[in-house]
């Protein structure tokens, strides 16, 4: 981590310098840099000043919106991104060091809750030199240009340049209230639909209502049901269930306590969608870092210990 107390280029460690420019070029911004590594902006550009001086090269292109790397600023990211972790790893190699520094990590929320903060207090206690900043947007993202170690997603992906791990793949079903059955009447078949509705869940890639899907004589058959609530929170999405509103498709997991409680029941267990993969995703353009690896390894074992038969 950058240690706060240097603010010149004079008093502050090359490979400091190198850290500072990196992330300059991956947030585009030199104030977004200088908060993400807990600099005043002052020494961010001081910094930068000092490395174009000391290469005889201007590293980067700015304006008064926009900072970009010139082509001798991207070579020169390059050079540094690869230092930068051969240094993290050669620290690293020696006994008792442990990995340290700031991860900033995009997640899934209902997922992050159940699978990863209830083992985060021991995370934390193993590497009391890591910091973690944990966000839930929701949506695409730029990884690289919005500064970010790692994404969690679920679902399936889109050809993406990013490094991609499976952590769990997870079973999923078809649910509805009581009362909703009451009222619409219990379909064993997908073809017993007509005349029923769901819980309309937007999708956050493509903004449409997600079809409810079922597997039927071993393929995959997509169906859309009127909607009289469309919703982007999972949470949401479950509680309209519970309320008689619509049918929903969800993970097992996230509907364990409703099933148990009356609240939700399952239908057309004979025709699942299918299994829910999640991933973790990080940037191709580095090799891991020592504080992600043992992040993204500890991912891994807190899917396999709170997933059970789901995962």
């Amino acid at each position: 981590m950058i240690r706060h107390h240097y603010s010149r280029l004079r008093t502050m460690d090359r490979f400091d310098a190198m850290r500072v420019f990196t992330r300059i070029v991956e947030r585009r911004s030199f104030t977004q840099a200088a908060g993400d590594l807990g600099l005043p902006r002052s020494s961010v550009t001081d910094a930068v000043k000092g490395l174009e001086a000391r290469l005889g090269v201007r590293l980067l292109q700015r304006t008064t919106r926009h900072v970009s790397p010139t082509l001798d600023g991207e070579a020169y990211y390059q050079r540094c991104v690869s230092l930068l972790a051969d240094l993290e790893d050669a620290e690293g190699a020696f006994v008792g060091a442990k990995p340290s520094g700031l991860i900033r990590m995009d997640v899934h929320g209902t997922q992050a809750r159940h699978f990863l903060l209830p083992g985060l207090p021991r995370f934390l206690a193993t590497y009391p030199g890591i910091r973690l900043h944990m966000s839930e947007t929701h949506q695409q993202l730029d990884l690289i240009r919005e500064g970010f170690d790692c994404i969690l997603r679920a679902g399936e992906l889109a050809n993406s340049p990013l490094i991609r791990r499976r952590l769990a793949t997870l079973e999923r079903g078809t649910f509805a209230s009581p009362g909703y059955l009451r009222r619409f009447g219990t379909p064993r078949t997908p073809e017993e639909l007509e005349g029923h509705e769901m819980v309309g869940l937007l999708a956050t890639d493509t903004a449409k209502i997600s079809p409810l899907l079922f597997t039927v004589a071993g393929k995959v058959r997509q169906l859309t049901l009127p909607a009289s609530l469309t919703v982007t929170g999972p949470e949401t999405n479950v509680a309209a269930a519970c309320l008689g509103i619509g049918l929903i498709q969800v993970p097992r997991y996230r509907v364990a306590a409703e099933l148990a409680g009356g609240a939700l029941v399952e239908v057309l267990a004979d025709f699942p969608p299918a299994a829910l993969p999640v991933h973790v995703l990080y940037s191709h353009t580095r090799q891991l870092s020592p504080r992600l690896r043992v992040l993204i390894d500890w991912m891994a074992a807190q899917f396999r210990e709170r997933a059970g038969p789901a995962l």
